[in-house]
């Protein structure tokens, strides 16, 4: 992982991961994976379905790991870092930013999907957060400390567990996948498919799909591409942005596929409102460490109390953003 570019021998994992990213991209716009729209739905209808459907990501992320770890197949994984008021001044601001948006950083893939174009902002903000937060918050470079996680300690019991919740999982999801195929007619074989796109199967299919690129080119975070290109870094940035646009396609696909391909026109307000999402996200996720695809993806699975810290705070800071709105039209109104 320290070469710039695509080396040839390793064009093969290059490509198998940027086939990983595509299947993340349509299970995101397939399962309409969003932070903000997990907590609006805890706040409007008291159920956890999409909340519970991430941690469930974690959990495939942590279950993968397991197994690669008991057959010797892991990757050199991340650091953690401490907790301190930066990480929550971060994730208060990676809340906001969501919040300001409309969609974290899976969900702003997902509108891409549908054609909200506005949404194309959002990673031009971040960019542009990337660039300005050094200067604008005084906060020291986060250390990382050396910390072995809990997870990968496990012995084999672990990864065994892990072999039979995958197992419990799917089995069902394959039994519906092949009484599709034999629906008729053609409406009705569409609809149980559709059926077959919860947010826990989607979240299901981007923790697969990222254990699969962890194993194949180490970690990767969309979010991090965004960071390394407006902070010079070369953590293979051609393979990043090759994932990257890889993701956008699969989403783009799913959008088409699913028939939430209505596309909306671009306005100033939404342009102005997704790039300060994306601006707000970028300075979050750099206090952090970590926006919230990497925190449920990589933080999380492998049990770092910072990640989940942050995870919560941002959570909680979208519930609160949520309340206000709906609270201050009736201060007005009184």
């Amino acid at each position: 992982m320290q070469a710039m570019g695509l080396a040839i021998t390793a064009l093969p994992a290059a490509l198998l991961a940027a086939l990983c990213a595509g299947v993340m991209g349509y299970a995101i716009q397939r399962g309409g994976t969003c932070t903000v729209a997990a907590v609006d739905e805890w706040i409007g209808t008291r159920k956890a379905r999409r909340l519970l459907a991430m941690a469930e990501a974690s959990l495939w992320v942590a279950g993968g790991l397991a197994l690669a770890s008991s057959i010797g197949w892991l990757p050199i994984m991340p650091a953690t870092y401490p907790l301190s008021g930066w990480l929550l001044l971060g994730s208060v601001l990676l809340g906001l930013g969501a919040w300001i948006n409309r969609a974290c950083v899976f969900g702003t893939i997902a509108r891409l999907g549908c054609g909200e174009w506005s949404y194309a902002a959002t990673p031009v903000g971040f960019y542009v957060g990337c660039l300005s937060v050094d200067a604008l918050f005084p906060a020291p470079a986060a250390m990382p400390l050396d910390e072995v996680s809990p997870l990968l300690q496990a012995d084999g019991t672990v990864a065994a567990l892990f072999v039979a919740f995958a197992a419990w999982r799917l089995l069902p999801a394959l039994r519906r996948a092949w009484a599709s195929r034999r629906a008729a007619p053609a409406a009705a074989r569409q609809e149980l498919v559709q059926r077959l796109w919860t947010p826990h199967a989607a979240t299901a299919v981007i923790g697969v799909s990222f254990v699969s690129m962890l194993l194949l080119v180490g970690v990767w975070a969309y979010s991090d591409v965004l960071a390394q290109l407006a902070r010079g870094m070369s953590m293979q940035l051609a393979l990043g942005v090759l994932c990257l646009a890889a993701l956008v396609v699969g989403a783009l696909i799913g959008g088409r596929t699913a028939g939430r391909w209505l596309p909306v026109p671009v306005s100033a307000g939404g342009i102005a409102r997704c790039f300060g999402g994306g601006l707000l996200m970028a300075w979050g996720s750099l206090l952090i460490p970590g926006s919230n695809d990497g925190l449920i993806l990589v933080g999380m699975p492998l049990l770092r109390p910072y990640a989940w810290l942050a995870f919560a705070t941002m959570c909680l800071t979208i519930g609160i953003a949520q309340l206000a709105r709906r609270w201050v039209p009736v201060a007005k109104r009184a």
